[in-house]
Formats: C-alpha cells, sequence, structure tokens
C-alpha cells in the first residue's frame, strides 16, 4: 500500500469549504435531512471542526470540507484504506462525520455521532445498504474519547477497525469500479433523529480529526 492522501483541513488545493451537491443546491443548508447547518467557507487548518450558534434563524454556521470540485479532486476508489485519529464532541447536537459522495450517492459513512447515544458509532455502506450502529463502550467510546479509525473499502465488503480491532465487516462492498470524493464536517442535529443542542448550552460544538490518510495498493488502477 502507498499513501496518496494526507489531509491537510487548510489546504485550498486539496479542499472546497462550504459547498457540496450532497446538500441541496450545492448547499449552504440542508433542512431536508434534519440539519441546522449553514455552510460557511472557513477552511480547518488545525484539524478542529466547529459550528457557532447564529443569532438569527435558528440556524448553526458550520465547518465541511469536501474534495469535490478541488483543484486536486481526489477521490477514494475501491480497495483504498482510510485512517482517521478522532475526537468526538460532548456537547447534545453535535453530529460529525467522515463520508463519501458522488453523482447523488456512492455514500459511505466512515463514522457518525450522537452524544445521545455516547458509547455508539455509526458505520454505514449506502452503497449496498448495510449498517452498524456499534457499541464500543468497552473500547472507550464516549464523549469527549480519542480514537483511531480505519476504513476499507472493499469490492466484497467495507471493514471498519477501532484501535487495531475489527469491529464491522459488511460483507457486501463497494464494488469494483466504485469512486467517490471525500467529506469531513460537523452538522447541528434539529431534534427530529437526535436532540438539538440546549438553548442553555454552549453556544460552539467541535470535534477534531489531527489526522487522515489514505492509502491505495501499488497496482490499483
Amino acid at each position: 500500500m502507498a499513501l496518496v492522501f494526507q489531509a491537510d483541513f487548510g489546504s485550498a488545493e486539496q479542499w472546497v469549504a462550504g459547498r457540496t451537491s450532497a446538500y441541496p443546491d450545492m448547499g449552504p443548508t440542508n433542512r431536508s435531512d434534519h440539519k441546522l447547518d449553514r455552510l460557511n467557507r472557513n477552511y480547518c487548518p488545525d484539524g478542529v471542526f466547529s459550528a457557532t450558534r447564529r443569532y438569527f434563524g435558528g440556524l448553526w454556521s458550520c465547518n465541511l470540507l469536501t474534495t469535490e470540485n478541488s483543484p486536486e479532486g481526489f477521490q477514494l476508489r475501491t480497495g483504498d484504506l482510510l485512517h482517521a485519529r478522532i475526537r468526538l464532541p460532548t456537547a447534545l447536537g453535535a453530529w460529525p462525520a467522515i463520508w463519501t459522495w458522488r453523482d447523488g450517492g456512492n455514500e459511505v459513512d466512515v463514522f457518525e455521532y450522537h452524544a445521545d447515544h455516547p458509547a455508539m458509532l455509526e458505520l454505514s455502506n449506502h452503497v449496498r445498504d448495510t449498517h452498524l450502529y456499534w457499541d464500543g463502550s468497552a473500547a472507550g467510546i464516549a464523549p469527549g474519547a480519542a480514537f483511531d479509525l480505519t476504513t476499507r473499502f472493499g469490492a466484497d465488503s467495507v471493514d471498519w477497525t477501532v484501535n487495531g480491532t475489527p469491529v464491522f465487516q459488511d460483507a457486501q462492498g463497494v464494488g469494483p469500479d466504485w469512486q467517490a470524493y471525500l467529506i469531513v464536517n460537523l452538522s447541528v442535529a434539529d431534534g427530529f433523529y437526535h436532540p438539538a443542542p440546549l438553548l442553555t448550552g454552549p453556544r460552539r460544538l467541535s470535534w477534531s480529526c489531527p489526522e487522515l490518510t489514505v492509502e491505495r495498493a501499488a497496482d490499483s488502477r
């Protein structure tokens, strides 16, 4: 395996900030998915993704970075291995995620997290409609916890590993010709699926991804 991508969340060559075709009309909001996001155009050079409460409209100014339409235009491919170091948020309403998207689909959710289920990571392959709500309490998954997450996008199985321990092999995969752009963001829940932020809670929510890399087999197309 060879390193083909090392995230610099402050790079305008690698990333487009605050604009994605995964949100209606390329953003900046996505209320149909029960999110209080209003995407901003800020990069995250320190790897900290944040959301700040706006004074009007009930929305939050949120960070979202995607490789879609960036100058480099990096795409994940079948067989790639993604490694991320993650520190989870602590406040209700924070909805962090690493995921993929292309042409209205090709979505794999490397992870999603909500503090109302404090030990649970949501791991999903929407290409083949498989998922696991993984209880990571024994591995120390909790608000504010840090951990390493590795995802292999196999043709026949998408496999997830936490801190070196395999936790989910979906036995479905993404197929041999899958490609997708990478998205890293912090959304804010509106209360439909998960509790919205408390009115008495913090005005700023955050989570961090200090390291994200992708490796690829040397003989990959």
